[in-house]
């Protein structure tokens, strides 16, 4: 075991012992929510007495107060209680993203995803790009852009913020996906000052997560550390996962309160490799000679430390948050990347509200400034180890930006937004062995927005807007791999998109919805194909494109006091529609994109009483997504369902089974795209996990 490992390992098991320590903090009375992840719903269960938790702090807002901020919104966003999942294993953002309309989340292996928003990164057959991941408002992304998802915790977290397209720029984003802020608990926050919580089931998997948090006087503390392990559902799939987040904070004064954030994350995932689409239906368990031979992995030791500095004036708030990042990687692939950076970065944010000619008027200004440097080497991959060196390279980036979005109210039910963000982002790279290699490449950017929000009741909002964003290459894009195997800087254009977006959301009664049509005409589009299975992807930016869809959430009380007072029968429906093709191509004419399927829907059915819950689920996808932009080769579609039953005590004690597949239907989760599969090699399909079944018990006390 490595010393980070150990590190790790010490941290959580330290939880153990905080838990004896005195709750020192004011009682306050909070709801608990049952736990409805498939339906992403909540059933007030009775009262619990729980100390200091749920209020929020300068630094941080309630799950509450931040929902309330997050439908000030003009445009389409979602919102994701962490409490709503806690009844199923919660080990990707597949369990905390999958029930938002708009989010097109799938799973790989292990925690590695395919995550796209309206498109964004849909050809991209590894990680992370168009969307910007953040983990209290601290970028996840490396400062290139590109991201994964090793990091990010389920278990962890108190709350998620989505913010599609241009609807990220209060966050400075000015991707064509927008933003995912994940948030994290504090001591003000938390569900409850102690919580314990042990799950597992099929394919050898058992996770144990420990968290503990306290409120003393004007110091607060909060730990949360999950081990995590499953043989997975594949061969050469085994998962190890060590992730540790914590945060201290301190009042300084009324107005005036600093917090600091630390993370340890220790990856070892083994790589099962794509397969060819009659491989991964009918032998979806194997792994490829490839990944064996080469005993492929992808493993990962970060640590993250970050602070956020919240000073409250007589005129709004500022609000600075500073971190550092490392990162070392080992990923035996076709060949061994070994990369090891750092990502730092500084971003104020100011937020005020006054009134102009006796209008309200509410502003928001903020700067980002982040780097990276990373150290990247390559070796001729023997066995799993470091053979001949082929790459030692360095990829430095830098960017600058600012941003500003005003919310006018010309009406007391009627919003003007006004936005923009400026950008430069430079990208440099140094070829220790081949300097003929090297390359730089400066980006320029100004993306404006407008819109409208328009509240006709409290709890009914309609809005229309339209936003510019930018989306610039990563180093995975720019750096792409030559016929001799070795790396070349290729200087890609930036991806441009005008986006139009209209759409409502509110509640009447028992009805509840979030329905929002968009339409993306995009320019160098960046767009990849698999030149081999256990190769990267090149990339190519495309003439003209066109991202268009209906993002469609809903929920209805059915029934209620069914079979007793109190107990309810709650339907939920998420529909995207995808629409995405090339716009008059020269080469693929007006073809479908390939990648994304054009329809994926989930249905659920939610009855509750007392705490008592059963949820039966329908995952639909009535056609698969072409795999090619020829549009010659397609996947089936798939129906999945599922069960989700357990009960949660007003002790705060929770015990569920999560039942998934449970036809165990074979089909297919994601795909890493071609361009034609009539002439290249189509081994770039990743089969869908088969049946499964979770139990877990969760102590809140």
């Amino acid at each position: 075991m490595t010393r980070i490992q150990t590190g790790g390992a010490l941290a959580l098991a330290s939880l153990v012992a905080l838990q004896a320590l005195p709750a020192a903090a004011q009682t306050t009375k909070v709801q608990t929510t049952n736990a409805q992840a498939a339906s992403g719903g909540s059933v007030t269960l009775d009262t619990l007495t729980v100390t200091g938790q749920g209020k929020g702090s300068l630094t941080v807002p309630s799950a509450e107060q931040a929902r309330e901020d997050l439908g000030k919104t003009v445009g389409s966003v979602g919102f994701v209680d962490a409490e709503s999942y806690k009844g199923t294993l919660s080990n990707t953002l597949r369990d905390v993203l999958g029930n938002v309309p708009g989010v097109f989340v799938e799973k790989r292996y292990g925690q590695e995803m395919r995550l796209s928003v309206r498109g964004s990164g849909m050809a991209r057959g590894y990680h992370l790009r168009g969307v910007e991941l953040l983990q209290d408002g601290v970028p996840v992304n490396a400062a290139d852009g590109s991201g994964d998802f090793y990091q990010i915790d389920p278990l962890s977290l108190r709350y998620a913020e989505v913010f599609k397209g241009g609807n990220g720029l209060a966050y400075g984003s000015s991707t064509l996906g927008g933003a995912i802020n994940m948030v994290t608990p504090t001591a003000h926050t938390a569900v409850a000052p102690n919580l314990l919580r042990v799950d597992g089931g099929s394919f050898g998997t058992l996770r144990t997560t420990a968290q503990a948090s306290r409120v003393l006087g004007d110091l607060d503390f909060l730990i949360n550390g999950t081990l995590s392990h499953s043989d997975g559902y594949r061969d050469h799939a085994r998962q190890q996962y060590e992730q540790v987040n914590g945060n201290i904070g301190y009042r300084i004064s009324p107005d005036v309160e600093t917090r600091f954030y630390f993370g340890e994350y220790v990856t070892h995932q083994k790589l099962p490799g794509s397969l060819s689409l009659s491989e991964a239906l009918n032998r979806p368990t194997m792994a490829t000679a490839a990944v064996l031979s080469g005993d492929q992995a992808r493993d990962v030791w970060t640590q993250r430390i970050a602070n956020r500095t919240s000073v409250k004036l007589e005129s709004g708030q500022l609000d600075v948050a500073s971190w550092a990042i490392r990162k070392k990687l080992f990923h035996p692939i076709f060949q061994v990347i070994d990369q090891t950076g750092w990502t730092y970065g500084l971003a104020p944010r100011y937020t005020t509200s006054f009134t102009v000619g006796g209008l309200r008027d509410e502003l928001v200004v903020g700067a980002r400034l982040t780097a990276g440097n990373t150290k990247a080497r390559q070796f001729v991959n023997l066995n799993g180890s470091r053979g001949a060196q082929t790459v030692d390279s360095r990829q430095n980036a830098y960017n600058a930006e600012l941003f500003a979005e005003n919310r006018l109210y010309v009406l007391p039910t009627l919003a003007v937004m006004t936005g923009a963000k400026a950008l430069r982002d430079l990208r440099t790279y140094s070829d220790l062995l081949s300097p003929s290699k090297n390359g730089d490449r400066a980006y320029y950017g100004f993306n404006p927005k407008i819109g409208l929000l328009w509240e006709p009741k409290p709890n009914i909002q309609a809005f229309v807007n339209l936003s510019r964003s930018q989306d610039v290459p990563d180093f995975s894009d720019l750096n792409q791999t030559q016929a001799n195997g070795t790396l070349g800087f290729v200087p890609l254009q930036p991806q441009r998109a005008w986006t139009a977006e209209i759409g409502t959301r509110g509640e009447i009664g028992r009805v509840s919805w979030d329905v929002t049509a968009y339409r993306s005409v995009i320019r160098g589009e960046m767009l990849q194909f698999v030149t081999n299975s256990s190769v990267p992807a090149a990339t190519f930016n495309a003439d003209r494109t066109i991202h268009q869809g209906l993002e469609i959430g809903g929920k209805a009380v059915l029934a209620a006091d069914l079979a007793q007072k109190g107990d309810s029968l709650t339907f939920g429906q998420m529909w995207t529609y995808n629409d995405f093709t090339f716009d008059g191509d020269r080469q693929y004419g007006n073809n479908t994109l390939a990648g994304v399927p054009r329809h994926v829907l989930r249905s659920t059915l939610t009855y509750a009483n007392d705490g008592f819950y059963l949820t039966p689920t329908v995952d639909w996808v009535p056609q698969g997504a072409w795999a090619d932009q020829a549009n010659t080769l397609k996947v089936p579609g798939h129906t999945l369902l599922g069960l989700q039953v357990g009960k949660e005590f007003s002790n705060g004690l929770l015990v569920f089974v999560d039942g998934r597949n449970l036809t165990n239907k074979r089909y297919i989760s994601d795909i890493g795209t071609v361009t034609d599969a009539r002439r290249v090699a189509t081994s770039i399909f990743y089969p869908g996990e088969g049946r499964a079944v979770y139990a877990g018990v969760r102590a809140a006390f």
